[in-house]
C-alpha cells in the first residue's frame, strides 16, 4: 500500500515509525528539513522537503498513485487544503486531523466529503472519549465495546490477592470458558500468551468477554466497583472541555487552572463546572479543589512528568480513580507500570484510528484499542478469506497475533480452537506492531 502522509509533527512522526515497520510504501512531506532527516536516516521511509499543500509538490508524490493520504499538520486548514487537492489529484482515500469538533458534525460530513476529505481524525476528541469511558469502569485500565457491546475488550491490572495470580492461561479457560486472555501487558511489553504462561502479579490482562460476565471479572481479577461522581481536572485544555461536555450530565467537574485568561473562558465551555485558579502542584490549590473527597482526578498539562507525579500525590491522598495524559511516547509504556491509573495519550488513538483506515474495514463502527506496541482491530471477513479455509487450531498463526472473539449475527462469542470462522463475522484480533501485514493476509 502506497501511503503520503502530510506533516512531520509529532502525530505524523509517530504514524510514519509505526507504518515503516508494516511493509509499507510510505512518503512523508514537510517544509522542516531537520525532522525529515532525523526520519529518513532512522526509518523505512522517503522523505520530501516542501509545503504539503501545494499542488506541485501533491502532483510529483501522487504521480505513481496513492491508496490513503493523511493529512497531520498542526493545522486543520493545510490538512483540509491537501486533502482536497490530493482527491483530486487520484488519492483513493483521505484523513485530515482536524482541531475543532464542528468538522465531526453530522451535518458537516457531507460537505467534508465533497471537499475531498474522506475522514477526520481529531485526537483530542478520542482522548476526551477515552476519559468519560474510564471514568464509567473505574475498576479497569481500558474498556472497549465492539459492536455495540456484543463483545467487550477490558485491560485490568492484577494486584496482590487478585484470584488469577499464579494461575496457568491453560487452567483458567478450563476452569471458566466465559474469558478469553487475548494479551499481556508485562514489564513494559505486551506479549500474545500461550496456554503454558501464567499470570502474574502486576501484569495487564487484556481481556474479552460478553457483558453479563462483567461482574465475574472483576471479582476474579480482585477489583472492587465504585461509581464516580466528583471528577477533579488539572489543567483547562481542549480535552478536559470536550471531557465535560461529554460527560457533564452524569459528573460534577472541579477544573483547575493556573493560566489566568483561560480561567476567564472556560465558565463559558463549561458552565456547570468549578473552575479554580491556581497551579494544581500547589499543595494550598490542591486542599482549596477538595482533592480528598474526588472520586476521580485527570491530569491533563502539556507536561507529563507533572501530570505522572500528580496522579502519583492523587493516589496517595486516597483517589480511587486517576488518568494522566502522557504525550511523550519513550514514558507511556513506564507510566502503565506505576501506580497512576489510565494513561492517555493522543498520537496512540490517532495511530490506531489510522490502522483501522488500513485494515479496510468499516471505521464508522470498528474500534481501535491503541497501546505503545500492540494494536486491537475489529474486522469483517470477506468471502474466501484465508481466515475461513479451516478451524482456528489448524491455520497455524503467526504468534504476533491473536483471535480474540467474532460477532456473527449480531450476537458476541469466543473464539476457541474448534472455531470455524464465516464468511461475514466480525473477528476481533489482537496483534503485535510489525504484523499488520499477517493480519491483511489472513482476512483478504
Amino acid at each position: 500500500m502506497r501511503i503520503v502522509i502530510a506533516g512531520a509533527g509529532e502525530v505524523g512522526s509517530h504514524l510514519a515509525k509505526l507504518l515503516s515497520n508494516e511493509e509499507q510504501d510510505i512518503l512523508l512531506i514537510d517544509e522542516n528539513v531537520e525532522k525529515l532527516a532525523q526520519l529518513d536516516a532512522n526509518y523505512n521511509i522517503m522523505t520530501v522537503d516542501g509545503n504539503p499543500a501545494s499542488f506541485r509538490n501533491l502532483r510529483e508524490l501522487l504521480r505513481d498513485g496513492c491508496d490513503l493520504f493523511i493529512a497531520v499538520t498542526p493545522s486543520e486548514s493545510t490538512n483540509v487544503v491537501a486533502c482536497s487537492i490530493a482527491k483530486n489529484l487520484g488519492a483513493v482515500t483521505t484523513v485530515a486531523r482536524i482541531n475543532h469538533y464542528g468538522y465531526m458534525a453530522p451535518e458537516n460530513r457531507a460537505p467534508m466529503k465533497q471537499m475531498g476529505v474522506d475522514h477526520v481524525i481529531y485526537p483530542e476528541y478520542l482522548a476526551a472519549q477515552e476519559i468519560v469511558t474510564a471514568l464509567e469502569h473505574p475498576w479497569t485500565r481500558y474498556w472497549f465495546e465492539f459492536h455495540d457491546g456484543a463483545i467487550i475488550l477490558a485491560g485490568v491490572k492484577l494486584r496482590r490477592g487478585a484470584p488469577l495470580i499464579g494461575m496457568q492461561l491453560k487452567e483458567f479457560a478450563m476452569t471458566n470458558h466465559a474469558f478469553h486472555v487475548a494479551a499481556i501487558k508485562r514489564h513494559h511489553e505486551s506479549i500474545i500468551p500461550r496456554g503454558d504462561d501464567r499470570m502474574e502479579e502486576g501484569d495487564i490482562l487484556y481481556i474479552t468477554f460478553t457483558r453479563e460476565h462483567a461482574d465475574d471479572l472483576r471479582r476474579l481479577t480482585g477489583k472492587t466497583d465504585f461509581k464516580v461522581r466528583r471528577v477533579v481536572i488539572m489543567g483547562g485544555s481542549k480535552i478536559a472541555i470536550r471531557v465535560y461536555n461529554l460527560g457533564h450530565d452524569r459528573f460534577k467537574f472541579k477544573i483547575i487552572e493556573n493560566d489566568r485568561d483561560k480561567c476567564h473562558i472556560l465558565p463559558e465551555k463549561c458552565p456547570d463546572a468549578e473552575i479554580v485558579w491556581g497551579d494544581a502542584r500547589d499543595p494550598d490549590v490542591w486542599g482549596e479543589s477538595d482533592l480528598d473527597t474526588a472520586d476521580a482526578f485527570i491530569a491533563l498539562t502539556p507536561g507529563a512528568e507533572t501530570n505522572i507525579l500528580a496522579c502519583m500525590t492523587a493516589k496517595d491522598m486516597g483517589v480511587q480513580r486517576t488518568v494522566a495524559e502522557v504525550e511523550n511516547l519513550q514514558f507511556v509504556a513506564l507510566a502503565e507500570g506505576m501506580n497512576i491509573g489510565k494513561v492517555i495519550n493522543k498520537k496512540l488513538l490517532a495511530g490506531s484510528g489510522i490502522f483501522q483506515l488500513l485494515l479496510d474495514a468499516d471505521a464508522s463502527t470498528a474500534k481501535c484499542l491503541a497501546l505503545s506496541d500492540a494494536e486491537v482491530a475489529e474486522l469483517e471477513v470477506k468471502k474466501g478469506s484465508r481466515i475461513t479455509e479451516s478451524p482456528v487450531k489448524d491455520l497455524k498463526l503467526p504468534r504476533s497475533l491473536t483471535l480474540a472473539a467474532l460477532i456473527r449475527d449480531g450476537e458476541g462469542m469466543l473464539i476457541g480452537g474448534n472455531t470455524h470462522i464465516q464468511a461475514g463475522d466480525r473477528v476481533l484480533v489482537f496483534f503485535l506492531q510489525g504484523a499488520i501485514h499477517k493480519v491483511e493476509r489472513l482476512f483478504s
